[in-house]
């Protein structure tokens, strides 16, 4: 069993859950479906799915983590069904199993993600180097796709090693682990700058980006409602899914996060409250990068509806072309990209934390081997995504961990909860260690909506997939970046549930 740590004090437990809840998915993935998805109605859309999905599932993990003391693996292990069968051909047996493995494969996923989100954040170390200059110059998606990436021609085509990019993985894994080398006591500290300053530099982006010419062309395109949108099913699934990624739940970080937080500890509050703070930071990231859009289309002289891009693209090529327009060009971009790095750190941090924790708890192994030798295999993994096809396979593993990985562990963590544990009996629990109380719509949103949400993105995404490759890349490397990776996860947390339990460290 891991050591008996705390958090320092019930700030610290919000900065980190809202932390690792903001993400780069704020600032590039958010505004760029907004747009795409009716804009205000999106809005809409997913304020609905945050009340009746986000922030449950959310409440959920939080009162598993309080309740149980432990990682998710450790936590759900302590969750027990009953199953019949024969032993020996000869008599009828009743067996006690537990839903350890869910635990597992949340965090292997979660472990999954780290691997590549770790390279996006190597990819902003270097391009916070290359600000004090503008390296980039005056052809950013040259020097982005050729020159940093070395983007091969097909995903089978790996290239070599990009070495600025290798180093700056190295980096990144060496800031994870320190930031969280005595786990929440750790954490505690680093927080207050990894998420408050990520704020702070958000809003000089907000307040330069209203003030630039055409800058509120783009705020239109940003909140403009199409409500007829909200007829389409695309529009739904797209919201839904935003919350699932924006909040970092089905990963295990927030089980385990809470299993931190001392007694008499109001759950249902801190859950409202980083739930609500997430979309706050989603919310006002828009501005931001509309804004700054708008000025963009406003210099080219076409409509914002051209230079919307979304991803690393948005990032890494747009964001750098509208630096160069603005006056001490390089103090905005070593702005941007610090405020990336300590936007990612947060998310990646609490992602390795959910592995750490759950190794301790289930092998007894002292924290400090836990942090490097995490930390060596996802460094030694994402080498992978160094390389010049490493964007292609970072593309088809991160729709797989997401769009199938987190869907189903979300579908089983409330279907535990609701028909085996009962969500009536985690009611109770919440309310009981909470000044503000949940009804049963609570119940009914881990019971039906939640596991039909869930149920109905996975069709959805299987569909998708079925009728077409993703992305139009090659089966072969859909099987080896998805499928594969899913299954070996899924072995490996029926192997690892299976284990026992080691000493204490």
């Amino acid at each position: 069993m891991r050591e008996h740590a705390y958090w320092d004090n019930r700030v610290a437990f919000v900065l980190a859950a809202i932390g690792s809840a903001i993400g780069l998915g704020n600032i590039w993935r958010f505004p760029y479906i907004c747009y795409k998805y009716g804009g205000g109605a999106f809005l809409f859309a997913y304020l609905i799915a945050l009340i009746f999905v986000g922030i449950p599932l959310l409440l959920l993990e939080f009162s598993i983590g309080y309740k149980l003391k432990g990682s998710a693996p450790f936590s759900l292990s302590r969750i027990h069904y009953r199953v019949k069968g024969f032993e020996d051909d000869k008599e009828l047996v009743e067996r006690k199993g537990s839903f350890e493995w869910v635990g597992w494969f949340a965090i292997l996923v979660g472990f999954g993600i780290t691997t590549y989100y770790s390279v996006i954040m190597g990819w902003s170390a270097d391009y916070l180097v290359y600000s004090f200059n503008t390296a980039w110059g005056n052809a950013p998606r040259e020097f982005f796709f050729n020159r940093v990436l070395g983007l091969t021609d097909s995903i089978f085509h790996l290239g070599g090693i990009r070495w600025p990019i290798l180093l700056g993985l190295a980096a990144s894994w060496v800031w994870i682990v320190l930031s969280i080398w005595k786990g929440a006591k750790t954490v505690s500290k680093v927080v207050y700058v990894t998420v408050l300053l990520p704020w702070a530099i958000l809003l000089v982006f907000v307040i330069r980006g209203l003030t630039l010419p055409g800058a509120f062309e783009g705020i239109k395109y940003y909140l403009t409602p199409d409500w007829s949108k909200l007829l389409h099913a695309e529009l739904w699934h797209a919201a839904i899914s935003q919350v699932f990624f924006s909040l970092t739940v089905g990963f295990g970080v927030m089980i385990a996060y809470a299993s931190f937080l001392p007694p008499k500890s109001d759950i249902v509050n801190n859950a409202f409250l980083i739930g609500l703070a997430d979309a706050a930071t989603a919310y006002v990231g828009g501005f931001a990068v509309f804004s700054t859009l708008g000025y963009y289309a406003h210099l080219q002289g076409v409509p914002v509806s051209q230079v919307m891009k979304s991803g690393p693209e948005l990032a890494f090529v747009t964001y750098p072309t509208i630096i160069n327009h603005l006056p001490f060009a390089p103090l905005f971009g070593v702005l941007f990209f610090l405020m990336l790095l300590t936007l990612a750190i947060d998310s990646a941090f609490s992602l390795v934390e959910s592995v750490v924790a759950s190794i301790m708890d289930k092998f007894g192994v002292r924290r400090w081997k836990a942090n490097i030798g995490v930390a060596v295999a996802g460094f030694l993994i994402g080498i992978l995504y160094t390389t010049g096809g490493g964007l292609y396979w970072l593309d088809v593993v991160d729709h797989f961990m997401n769009n199938y990985g987190l869907f189903l562990v979300g579908l089983l963590e409330s279907v535990i909860i609701a028909y085996f544990y009962r969500a009536e009996n985690m009611r109770r629990f919440a309310n009981s260690v909470s000044e503000r109380q949940i009804g049963k719509w609570w119940n009914f949103s881990i019971k039906w909506i939640v596991p039909i949400a869930a149920l109905v993105l996975l069709v959805f995404s299987f569909t998708g997939t079925i009728l077409s490759p993703y992305g139009g890349y090659p089966r072969r490397a859909e099987f080896l970046g998805g499928w594969l990776v899913l299954g070996i996860f899924l072995i490996a947390s029926l192997i690892l549930s299976r284990c026992k339990k080691g000493g204490e460290a």
